[in-house]
């Protein structure tokens, strides 16, 4: 059973074979490329619902990879990385990455995450109405859309998660870890920092200022809270 094309963009051979092993076993379609050049070109015909791409790669580095694969396109991608300090794992969200994982890395996990992500891209929430109106913006849960103020606004199917699942619980207050369990779908092993660059994200793209948000409120000490 297929159950989704994933590119894999790994330049140590070895581990993108144990990567390629375990993804095939549980059924997805794999495409394993070694260098940021081959990543942009495979994407491009092979067309994957996933991308697992090394932060660290010869002839173009992983970030600038993602920053392509995000000027054309919404595809799920989780980085990988031997460098687990603070700031390169900000910056691969910053960039538009679902995910992050550090090497050395459990290929269960790892699998794990890309049924997580894949999930959430293809999820729909359940409510009461398929759209939520607020001032300023309409989300749809059904064709998953966002209507701001300044027209429709394009989000990765973690954003439009996030904000739907905060949306759909108006004026209550989540702390981060309460959202990673919610919408990350997976034991985030204690990391909130995600939800903070995903939030911040979030209200760029949606909010008509975001230093100054309307909806996506901060609850100093807590978390966030949907502002309707």
């Amino acid at each position: 059973m297929n159950e989704g094309r994933v590119l894999v963009v790994e330049d140590e051979p070895m581990v993108a074979e144990v990567v390629e092993r375990y993804l095939r076993r549980d059924g997805y379609d794999v495409c394993i490329v070694h260098d940021g050049k081959a990543a942009l070109t495979e994407f491009a015909s092979f067309q994957p619902d996933l991308v697992v791409l090394d932060l660290m790669l010869p002839q173009i580095d992983g970030k600038e990879v993602c920053r392509q694969i995000r000027g054309r396109s919404q595809t799920p991608v989780i980085m990988l990385t031997a460098r687990s300090e603070e700031i390169d794992k900000l910056v691969g969200l910053e960039l538009g990455a679902d995910d992050y994982m550090t090497k050395p890395f459990s290929p269960r996990e790892l699998v794990a995450r890309v049924r997580a992500v894949l999930r959430r891209a293809g999820h729909q929430p359940s409510a009461n109405s398929d759209t939520l109106q607020f001032d300023g913006l309409v989300v749809n849960r059904v064709t998953r859309t966002v209507e701001g103020l300044r027209g429709p606004v394009q989000l990765t199917a973690l954003e439009f998660d996030l904000l739907y699942y905060v949306a759909s619980h108006p004026g209550q207050v989540f702390s981060r870890a309460q959202l990673l369990d919610a919408v990350w779908d997976y034991e985030y092993a204690g990391d909130t920092s995600t939800v903070t660059v995903h939030m911040r994200r979030l209200r760029a793209k949606v909010e008509p200022d975001p230093s100054r948000p309307r909806h996506l409120k901060t609850v100093w000490g807590v978390g966030y809270k949907f502002e309707p």
